[in-house]
C-alpha cells in the first residue's frame, strides 16, 4: 500500500475528468486515470500527473459494463493498495438532441446506462471495497463525489434522456450518503454549469450557450473551466467538509440562484 491518499477517477482523461485528475495530483493524491477509448488522452493525463509528482496509473474500462468495473477496482487495488476516493465523472451526452415527443429507446437506455446505472454499480463496488480498508484501519475515512450537471433540476424539451439520467445520479448521491456515514464515507455531488471542455467546442452547442450567456444566464457570466471543477472535488478530498454528506455544491457561477 502506498502512502499517498488514492483517487479512482472515471472518464478522466480529459475534460472535466482531466481537470480534477489535476487539481487531486496538486493536493498529494495519487491517481488512477480510468477512460474508455483515448488512450492518447489518458497518456497525456498521465504525463502532467507525472510532472507534478505523484503516483499515477492508467486503465482502460468501459464502466458500464460489470466486469470492466471489477477490473478498474481490483487494478486500482493491486497498483496502490487502497482507494480513498472514488470520482463518477465519465457520462455521455445524446449525439442528436431530440424531442422528447420523439427521444429513441435506445439512445435514452445508452444515456441511462452510462449516467445513472455504471455509477450506481461502481460506487457499490467501491464503497464495499473503502469499508473493508475502513474497517481494518488501511485508511481513515473514504470519500466519493458525483459529478451531476445543473441538468439534474434544469429542463430541457430536447435533452430529456440527459436530464433525467443526472437527476437519477443526484439520488444516487443522497442513497449512498445515508447508507455510508457509518463507516465513515462521505458522499457529495459537484454539479457543474457551463463548462469549457471539447464536448463544448462543438459550434452549434457553443453558439446556443454563448447566445444564454450575452443574455446574462447567470451572476459570474462567464464559462467555467475543469480545474475550476478540479478545485470543488479537492476541497472535498481535502476533508474539508467532514459534518456533510450528501451535499450538492455547485459549480456554475451561480446559475441556480433565483432573482426576483
Amino acid at each position: 500500500m502506498i502512502d499517498n491518499r488514492v483517487a479512482l477517477v472515471t472518464g478522466g482523461s480529459r475534460g472535466i475528468g482531466r481537470g480534477i485528475s489535476l487539481e487531486l495530483a496538486k493536493i498529494g493524491y495519487a491517481v488512477l486515470v480510468n477512460f474508455n477509448e483515448d488512450l492518447d488522452a489518458a497518456d497525456e493525463t498521465r504525463r502532467e500527473i507525472e510532472q507534478i509528482g505523484v503516483p499515477v496509473e492508467c486503465c482502460q474500462a468501459d464502466v458500464t459494463a460489470r466486469s470492466h468495473r471489477d477490473l478498474l477496482v481490483e487494478f486500482t487495488m493491486e497498483r496502490f493498495g487502497r482507494i480513498d476516493l472514488l470520482v463518477n465523472n465519465a457520462g455521455i451526452a445524446p449525439k442528436v438532441r431530440m424531442d422528447i415527443l420523439e427521444t429513441e429507446e435506445k439512445t435514452f437506455d445508452k444515456i441511462l446506462n452510462t449516467n445513472l446505472r455504471a455509477p450506481y454499480f461502481l460506487t457499490q463496488r467501491v464503497a464495499r471495497e473503502m469499508i473493508g480498508l475502513i474497517e481494518s484501519k488501511a485508511i481513515d475515512r473514504a470519500f466519493i463525489v458525483n459529478i451531476a450537471s445543473l441538468r439534474s433540476y434544469t429542463a430541457a424539451k430536447n435533452y430529456g434522456e440527459y436530464c433525467v439520467s443526472k437527476a437519477g445520479l443526484s439520488m444516487v448521491t443522497k442513497l449512498f450518503a445515508v447508507r455510508l456515514a457509518e463507516f465513515g464515507i462521505n458522499v457529495y455531488e459537484i454539479s457543474p454549469g457551463l463548462i469549457e471542455t471539447d464536448m463544448t467546442l462543438v459550434e452549434s452547442v457553443r453558439d446556443y450557450y454563448n447566445a444564454k450567456l450575452a443574455a446574462g444566464m447567470a451572476p459570474i457570466n462567464r464559462w467555467g473551466k475543469p480545474e475550476e471543477v478540479g478545485r470543488a472535488v479537492a476541497a472535498i478530498a481535502r476533508g474539508d467538509f467532514p459534518f456533510s454528506t450528501g451535499m450538492v455544491l455547485p459549480t456554475d457561477g451561480g446559475f441556480h440562484l433565483r432573482e426576483l
